[in-house]
């Protein structure tokens, strides 16, 4: 894949998950505005996490892992990459059904373990019962991954990216329609998301079978090749899973106070906008690239995927970062205050923004990162980089927590992210020059963190200015969108006066991706 061909595959998916996110954003929106922070918003936030976790761990890790470098070799060499395809199907549609039915029956025990401090009030009823609902999402969007990793490995990037879409549609118009007809708004956000995880998978299917790759149900085979796919995945999935279980931990951590695993999440969705964007576009489009080039002897393009890659990555991330660092406050009490959310549930979610934002560059940087590894099928590496990891997460956000309160798990987040970095860097060194960013990156990596900073205290002079406007009913909206263009507009006119990025390139790669 040329290096046009890559930024236009970044560009692609950064398109897809940008709007997947942006409808995020109105749910989230929604949610805080008519059940807002409390009981029965932490049940939801604690159940919908449950199916959200093992998705990330068989979708975004095992598969991106494992199945797309193994499809990706075969699709290259003409090695029957459909029958391959169509057996990793049906053995994942297999383990994921055996894994909802044992989740579906132990439910409350899933609810204990991450949500401890729930037990003895109505919020852990409450999250069985939403559990029940939520939980077979995980099998729809564990095959949606398979489909996904077809698409992705043909350089078909479009409809995979668009399925996230769904879910958040659904989900708001069954809010807006629960609030007009009159009914229990959470009711029809619970039910709507099984429906959204059918309506995913049935995308990506028919985007599949386009493709010319035919897919259908049946019996699985174990084979030599689902036996190494396994011994890849397994490890695979804790290693880029490791960000849901450190979620999890600090949620069961901060479940012993009310309203705090609600704040927690609504900061997490705000971050997750440039991580989604970046990490996920670089997951899914440089993964298979790096398995292409390795398997052909190509390190030089190796090296320079892995470098645009990095510039790509921080090129968002470090003025995103620097945004939440700057002002918080007026980005989460505009998005969010209203309805059933009040200023002092703003004020706490700021916070913990603000300390997400620390570790934002560390959490899309593992992104990067890992797919040096997962291309050349080293999952064990990452799988003892993350078991450290969490037990670092876990260390800080237990002994922080008498120190900080609820807002220990944050930071505890924030500084295990930047030691997976650490290690996952360490680790690479023996990869050669492969795993090593080249002169242009080194480059433009400072002039990008200058552009930034130029950008962050133009955000505070400019919200110090408009701070009544950032508070003042009917134009605080506007007041935010002004922010954040004059924001954009310092630090992309700074960047392409200092030679951090050029414009010209941005319109190649989007003539390319036409």
């Amino acid at each position: 894949m040329k290096p046009v061909r890559l930024m236009s595959g970044f560009l692609t998916v950064g398109f897809w998950t940008l709007a997947s996110r942006v409808l995020g954003f109105v749910r989230e929106i929604l949610i805080t505005a008519y059940i807002g922070p409390g009981p029965v918003m932490d049940a939801f936030v604690a159940a919908f996490r449950l199916p959200n976790m093992f998705r990330r761990f068989f979708a975004e890790g095992a598969f991106n892992a494992a199945f797309v470098p193994m499809f990706s070799k075969k699709l290259e060499s003409g090695d029957d990459p459909e029958g391959f395809a169509n057996n990793a199907f049906n053995v994942l549609g297999m383990a994921v059904l055996v894994l909802v039915g044992l989740g579906m029956v132990a439910m409350p025990a899933l609810v204990w373990i991450t949500a401890k401090g729930f037990q003895g009030d109505a919020r852990f009823d409450l999250t069985v019962g939403f559990g029940y609902i939520v939980f077979p999402y995980i099998l729809f969007m564990s095959l949606a991954a398979l489909f996904s990793g077809v698409l992705n490995s043909s350089n078909r990037f479009a409809a995979a990216a668009a399925a996230p879409v769904l879910l958040n549609i659904f989900a708001c118009s069954a809010m807006i329609a629960g609030a007009a007809l009159g009914g229990q708004v959470i009711d029809w956000l619970i039910w709507t998301i099984p429906v959204a995880g059918v309506a995913q998978l049935g995308l990506v299917w028919v985007a599949t079978e386009r493709a010319g790759i035919r897919i259908r149900p049946a019996l699985p085979r174990w084979t030599p090749e689902m036996s190494k796919l396994v011994k890849i995945a397994v490890p695979a999935a804790l290693a880029s899973g490791v960000m849901q279980i450190n979620l999890v931990v600090g949620q069961l951590v901060a479940s012993g106070t009310e309203k705090a695993v609600s704040w927690l999440f609504v900061a997490d969705r705000l971050y997750q906008l440039p991580l989604g964007v970046v990490g996920i576009a670089i997951g899914v489009v440089l993964l298979p690239d790096l398995s292409r080039r390795l398997r052909a002897g190509d390190d030089t393009g190796a090296r320079d995927a892995y470098s645009r890659a990095g510039e790509f990555a921080l090129l968002l991330t470090i003025p995103s970062a620097v945004a939440f660092l700057v002002i918080p406050f007026p980005l989460v009490s505009v998005l969010y205050e209203r309805g059933a959310t009040t200023s002092d549930d703003a004020a706490a979610i700021a916070i913990a923004v603000a300390i997400y934002g620390v570790g934002l560059p560390a959490f899309v940087l593992q992104k990067l990162l890992q797919p040096l590894y997962f291309a050349r099928e080293d999952t064990r590496s990452p799988f003892r980089f993350a078991v450290f990891s969490m037990i670092v997460n876990a260390g800080l956000a237990v002994g922080l927590h008498p120190i900080l309160g609820w807002i220990a798990p944050a930071v505890a987040a924030s500084l295990s992210g930047w030691a997976m970095v650490a290690l996952l860097m360490w680790g690479a060194r023996p990869m050669g020059d492969v795993a090593r960013f080249d002169d242009r990156f080194k480059q433009r990596v400072w002039r990008i963190t200058v552009a930034a900073v130029v950008m962050g205290v133009g955000l505070a002079g400019l919200s110090a200015l408009g701070a009544e406007m950032l508070v003042t009913s009917g134009l605080r909206y506007l007041a935010l969108a002004l922010l954040i263009v004059l924001g954009a507009i310092i630090y992309f006119a700074t960047g392409q006066m200092i030679g951090a990025f050029h414009f010209s390139e941005f319109k190649q790669a989007l003539r390319r991706g036409r």
